[in-house]
């Protein structure tokens, strides 16, 4: 399961990076950067990033399904943002769903590299 997190810590990455591009549409539209939804983007930011380095921990998937509730709470304020969100859960839902069918698999012992 090693691969999966490589595939974890990119996707990480790219959405922190997709999250930190939409500060300056806080900054613009959410009342500038130093209100309460620019700390709150910038912090979740900088949460994906950080746990890149924690991926071994079992509490991490937890914590990153909670961001992106985080982004989508601000569905009314910066649609913008929660969108980023919204797009993310579904990368999320999608990459667990294959790490789980993945395990079973190997436990069944059906994956390609396992059959003879």
């Amino acid at each position: 399961m090693k691969s999966f997190r490589g595939v974890m810590a990119g996707a990480l990455i790219l959405e922190a990076i997709t999250v930190g591009l939409a500060v300056p549409v806080v900054a613009r539209l959410g009342g500038g950067v130093g209100t309460g939804k620019g700390w709150a983007v910038i912090g979740i930011a900088v949460a994906l990033v950080v746990l890149c380095g924690l991926l071994k921990r079992s509490w991490v998937v937890p914590v990153i399904l909670a961001l992106q509730v985080g982004l989508i709470s601000f569905f009314f304020t910066l649609p913008a943002v929660a969108i980023i969100g919204l797009l993310f859960l579904a990368f999320w839902v999608w990459a667990l769903w294959l790490r789980r069918d993945v395990a079973r698999r190997m436990a069944a012992g059906t994956l390609p590299s396992q059959r003879r």
